[in-house]
């Protein structure tokens, strides 16, 4: 597979993890208190993006340490990333707090019209463009999420 085609890979292997995380969370967290959940969860992935980054960086073969690296990160970047964790953060406690009390199959549909939402910010905060295609595959999406939820 070319290298320009290796997103649709990943975005559907992202897709899939993220099927099996609503299914194996809702099981996960049956006896647990959803924040517990959430940071038992948030502290697996820390665990495995720390490895991915260890080991990515040592086969990169960068001149610069990893120590290096991270001291070179701009400040408006550790600013936005530090929110984008926020916001994950966030979104998950509520994930889990939904799940847990919610059924899946309702809950899954709300929290993926947060890909409306994304390509609205897209378009107020990164001058994205829309395409009539997009706001066509909004408003089915929409109306499908409403659907499945009622």
């Amino acid at each position: 597979m070319k290298l320009n085609r290796m997103w649709l890979l990943f975005a559907i292997l992202s897709a899939v993890f993220a099927a099996a995380t609503a299914i194996l969370a809702k099981i996960g967290i049956e006896s647990v208190d959803s924040n517990l959940a959430t940071a038992i969860r948030t502290i697996v992935v820390v665990i495995m993006a720390w490895v991915v980054v260890i080991v990515s960086h040592r086969l990169g073969h960068q001149s610069e340490t990893l120590l290096e690296t991270i001291r070179n990160i701009p400040a408006r970047s550790w600013l936005f990333l530090i929110l984008s964790g926020l916001a994950t953060g966030a979104s998950w406690l509520c994930y889990f707090y939904a799940i847990k009390v919610g059924d899946v199959s309702k809950v899954v549909p709300i929290d993926k019209c947060s890909l409306v939402l994304t390509l609205i910010f897209a378009v107020i905060f990164l001058g994205e463009s829309l395409t009539w295609k997009t706001v066509v595959g909004c408003i089915l999406l929409l109306a499908g999420s409403i659907i499945m939820v009622l």
